[in-house]
């Protein structure tokens, strides 16, 4: 391949939309673009084979998140503690599962920030500063 077209080929590659925002696109309502953009956000979860393949699905030519069935197969993705909690806490966000709120305890302060935001936007307030107060 000559320099010239591997440029266009980078290019092109760069014009592509990422797998996550390809599901904030097909998102069907609220709850499901703050699950899904908590997902984004982590960046781990989503480049993992496992999680992948039992969340993602084309739908009428669009990338889903068909999160249904999902919570069953949350111990048989290969998830440590911490990926399991996080990810059970963004099932609850589309109202799927029942996992308790106390998982925050296993949550390092990245993915915490992330259930934070996401908890604000079902709230309808991302104006509440969270934070250490004097």
């Amino acid at each position: 391949m000559t320099t010239t077209t591997t440029q266009a080929a980078d290019t092109d590659e760069a014009d592509l939309p990422t797998l996550g925002e390809l599901l904030l696109a097909s998102a069907k309502n609220n709850r499901d673009r703050i699950a899904t953009q908590a997902l984004v956000d982590e960046e781990t979860l989503l480049t993992r084979d496992s999680v992948r393949n039992a969340l993602v699905a084309k739908h009428d030519g669009r990338m889903t998140c068909p999160w249904e069935g999902l919570s069953g197969r949350l111990y048989t993705l290969g998830l440590d503690d911490v990926e399991r909690a996080f990810l059970g806490l963004v099932l609850s966000i589309v109202g799927i599962g029942h996992i308790t709120i106390a998982v925050v305890e296993d949550l390092d302060e990245r993915r915490l920030v992330i259930v934070e935001r996401a908890i604000r936007g079902l709230a309808g307030n991302d104006r509440i500063a969270i934070g250490t107060r004097l």
